[in-house]
C-alpha cells in the first residue's frame, strides 16, 4: 500500500497563526491525490476550537512561549527539548513530504526538526515585519522558501533568503461570496438587510481597548441610522449589549464567530485590530476599514501592517491610546465622515480589492505541491 503524502503545519497559539495555513489547507485538498494533513499546535483550547471545525489531525506540543524572565527559561528549554524530540521522533516514524511553520512559537520545534532531517521546509510569514519565531528560524538553516504577504517584508530578511512574496493565504469562504446573498447574510445575523452595518471586531479573543471605545461611541451609531455586528470576546459581550440597548443602537454582540467571512460580507465599514491574516481578509473582501493597531507588541508589528493598507488607501488607521475617552474622541469624527460618505467608501474598498492577492493560498499549496514531489 503506497502511504499517501504527509502536510505538516506548525504554530498556533492565535487565530492568526492557524487561519493562513487553512486556506493552504483547502488548497493542498484540490491536489489530484489523497493526503494526510497534520497541525502541530499550542495546547491552548483556542487552537482545539479552531481545529476542531476542520478534517485536520491536531496534534499539542508541550513547548511553551519564551519568557523575558530568566527564572522561567529552565521550563521553557525543558518544554522545547521535549517537543524538539518529539517532533525528530514523529518525522523519523513516518517523514512529511513538507513541513510548513506558520508562526508563533509552537512552529520552532517542528521546524527546526525538520531542518535537521532535511525535510522540505518552508515559513509562512504574513506580518510586514517577522516576528521573533520567524526571525529565529530563518537563521537555523537551510529553508526552502518564506512566503511573504507584501514586498515591505524583503528588507527584514538578510539577503539571499528564499522569500516569496505570494500575498497571505485565505480560506475559500473569504475569496467566494455571492453579493446577491448579502441581504440574507445580514438578515442571519438577526440584523436588518435595509440598514448600513459596521463590523467591530478585535480578532478571535476581542479586543478590551476596542469593546471601551465603542461604548463610549454607542449613540453615534443608532445617530447615523446604522446598525452595528459586534465581537467583543467573551469578557465583554454584556457590557458592550448593554451600551447599545441603551442607546438605542441595533446591533448584535457575539463572542466570537465562525463565520467571518459573513461577517465582513455583511458590513459596509470594519473597524478592527491589524493583526496580519484579519487583513488579508478584509482586502480578500474588498472592505473599507478604520484600523486599531494592537499597542502592546514591543515591534509594533500591527501598525507595520496596518501601514501598507494605509499608504495604498484602502484603510484609516488610529494609535490605541488604550483609553476609552481619548480613542472615542479621535474615532468619533472618522466614522461620521465614512458613515457619511458612500463615495469614500467604495473608493477605499476598490483600494483594498486591488491590493488583495485572492490566488495566495493556491500558490502557496501549489510550491509546496512541487516541492513535496521533489521539484
Amino acid at each position: 500500500m503506497i502511504e499517501k503524502p504527509w502536510f505538516v503545519f506548525a504554530g498556533g497559539g492565535t487565530a492568526g497563526h492557524l487561519f493562513p495555513a487553512l486556506g493552504v489547507a483547502e488548497s493542498l485538498r484540490l491536489q489530484p491525490e489523497q493526503i494526510d494533513i497534520s497541525f502541530f499546535c499550542t495546547n491552548k483550547p483556542s487552537d482545539k476550537t479552531i481545529l476542531d471545525r476542520t478534517d485536520v489531525e491536531i496534534i499539542p506540543q508541550s513547548v511553551r512561549p519564551f519568557s523575558a524572565k530568566p527564572w522561567r527559561w529552565p521550563v521553557f528549554w525543558a518544554c522545547w527539548r521535549e517537543s524538539l524530540s518529539s517532533c525528530r521522533r514523529a518525522f523519523q516514524k513516518r517523514r512529511p513530504a513538507v513541513v510548513v511553520g506558520t508562526g508563533g512559537y509552537a512552529s520552532g520545534p517542528p521546524v527546526r526538526a525538520a531542518i535537521q532531517l532535511g525535510i522540505p521546509t518552508f515559513l509562512l510569514n504574513p506580518d510586514a515585519v517577522p516576528g521573533r519565531a520567524n526571525r529565529y528560524l530563518a537563521r537555523q538553516g537551510k529553508l526552502a522558501g518564506i512566503f511573504a504577504q507584501w514586498p515591505v517584508t524583503l528588507k527584514h530578511f538578510p539577503r539571499g533568503t528564499p522569500v516569496l512574496v505570494t500575498g497571505c493565504p485565505v480560506r475559500r469562504s473569504f475569496r467566494y461570496v455571492d453579493r446577491a446573498e448579502v441581504p440574507s447574510i445580514v438578515e442571519s445575523f438577526n440584523l436588518d438587510p435595509e440598514r448600513k452595518t459596521l463590523l467591530v471586531t478585535g480578532a478571535s479573543q476581542g479586543a478590551k481597548t476596542i469593546n471601551e471605545t465603542m461604548i463610549e461611541l454607542a449613540g453615534l451609531i443608532a445617530a447615523q441610522g446604522w446598525q452595528v455586528l459586534h465581537l467583543s470576546g467573551l469578557g465583554d459581550r454584556d457590557r458592550v449589549t448593554q451600551a447599545y440597548a441603551k442607546a438605542g443602537t441595533r446591533g448584535v454582540v457575539l463572542p466570537f464567530t465562525d463565520r467571518m467571512s459573513s461577517a465582513m460580507a455583511a458590513a459596509e465599514l470594519i473597524v478592527s485590530r491589524a493583526g496580519a491574516s484579519s487583513l488579508a481578509e478584509l482586502l480578500a473582501m474588498a472592505k473599507p476599514a478604520i484600523l486599531f493597531p494592537y499597542p502592546f507588541h514591543r515591534d509594533r508589528h500591527q501598525w507595520h501592517n496596518g501601514q501598507v493598507l494605509v499608504e495604498a488607501g484602502a484603510a484609516m488607521m488610529l494609535e490605541d491610546l488604550k483609553e476609552a475617552k481619548a480613542n472615542a474622541d479621535r474615532l468619533r469624527p472618522i466614522l461620521v465622515e465614512l458613515m457619511e460618505d458612500d463615495r469614500q467608501r467604495a473608493k477605499m474598498g476598490q483600494l483594498a480589492g486591488a491590493l488583495s492577492r485572492p490566488q495566495a493560498a493556491d500558490d502557496v499549496a501549489d510550491t509546496l505541491w512541487q516541492a513535496s514531489k521533489g521539484g
